[in-house]
């Protein structure tokens, strides 16, 4: 099997593996605990993986809040931002997000339109990107918050995001950045990018699922309402035990993206290139999909001349890529047209025709060869289906 499909998951590293197990067995103390060694040393891992996490964005450690993953992290900057902002009597009710962003940002918008909240979900254009221009426009009504996601999920493009987060600031704005598919991609840095709110995602750079964290920037103070009460843990912002091998994990991810991020990216641009390369050299119309050079290494989204994704995967069982984001995927395994193909111009006929492939830090020459003579016999395969059919 060929694993190209690293939007969806990735891996576990096994580095970040062996810095999680000893916290299940010898080292097993709650981190609210520090009455005693077990609690101390387990609040002292949390603190330590929290400062790698920082590191990893150009914030302090007392900004980052650790969550269960991106979607609890984006809901509660979101949610927690419009609900703190009505109780303390800010006016403001328009929330601005972009038509490609994820279901975990694009629902919880929309939810917050049956608390009195002004969903606004700006287009963008066909290469996925957002014109500054519309922005702009729409920050001429008071905005409450804008969020902006760093890497697009499916086709991988990359928001100027210094340049948006100087106008949301200017405008008076909050500006929230979903950034699961940036963190070890791309270079983050909340000053830079004037973010008030980011979201990361534990499995997304090479760690497990089930834990991420969310910055919120202190100076001047960010203030959210929390989706839950308990315990106080997490600034009061995030109740609850907190699961130190997870976070443990999770910062030795993110001090792993941080110093091999660079290379990784280097090496996949590299391979994402060969494979582009090959697949348009045998497959003649082939279109990738979102803005040539603003996009992540190792992307590539794919519309093909003919038939439909679902059949070309099903013509090479041992290659592993997606026809979207598997967070849109029903619970009986449909896949609908993906709304950021759509989005970006695409008919519903072409959006069925695409595939996501994502590479990663475990991706080789082999495997990246492997996978083009899988994809083009299976495009092969499905032409010449098509054309029977057609004589039929």
């Amino acid at each position: 099997m060929i694993y190209l499909d690293h939007h969806a998951t990735t891996p576990c590293d096994p580095r970040v593996l062996a810095a999680m197990l000893p916290w299940f067995t010898a080292r097993f103390g709650n981190a609210g605990s520090v009455e005693h060694p077990f609690g101390r040393d387990a609040a002292e891992a949390v603190e330590e993986a929290r400062d790698h996490v920082a590191q990893l964005i150009g914030a302090t450690s007392s900004e980052i809040v650790f969550t269960s993953g991106a979607t609890e992290s984006n809901n509660l900057a979101i949610k927690g931002a419009a609900r703190m902002a009505m109780t303390l009597g800010d006016p403001r009710r328009r929330i601005v997000t972009l038509a490609t962003e994820h279901h975990a940002v694009l629902d919880c918008v929309a939810d917050l339109a049956a608390e009195g909240f002004e969903p606004l979900v700006l287009p963008v254009g066909p290469s996925g990107l957002l014109d500054p221009a519309v922005l702009a426009e729409a920050l001429r009504v008071p905005t409450l918050l804008v969020s902006i996601m760093a890497v697009n999920n499916e086709i991988g493009v990359v928001q100027d995001l210094s340049m948006l987060g100087a106008m949301v600031k200017a405008a008076g704005s909050a500006f929230h950045i979903d950034a699961a598919q940036g963190a070890g991609r791309i270079p983050l840095d909340v000053t830079a990018m004037q973010a008030d709110l980011l979201s990361l995602s534990g499995h997304k750079m090479y760690g497990p699922k089930g834990v991420g964290a969310l910055y919120v920037r202190r100076r001047p103070r960010m203030r959210l309402a929390p989706l839950m009460s308990g315990g106080g843990q997490e600034r009061g912002l995030r109740p609850g035990t907190l699961p130190v091998p997870l976070i443990v994990a999770m910062g030795e991810a993110a001090r792993l993206s941080q110093s091999e991020g660079p290379a990784d990216a280097r090496r996949m641009s590299r391979l994402g290139s060969r494979l582009l390369d090959r697949l348009r050299s045998e497959i003649p119309d082939l279109v990738l999909n979102g803005d040539a050079t603003r996009r992540v290494p190792g992307n590539l989204n794919l519309t093909f001349p003919s038939g439909d994704s679902v059949s070309l995967m099903g013509a090479a069982p041992d290659l592993c890529v997606s026809t979207s984001s598997a967070c849109t995927t029903t619970a009986d395994g449909r896949v609908g047209a993906s709304h950021v193909l759509t989005a970006i111009g695409l008919t519903v006929a072409q959006a069925r025709r695409s595939l996501r492939i994502g590479l990663g830090r475990t991706t080789s020459d082999s495997d990246v060869d492997a996978a083009a003579d899988m994809i083009v016999a299976a495009a092969l395969h499905q032409d010449a289906a098509v054309a029977r059919s057609a004589v039929d």
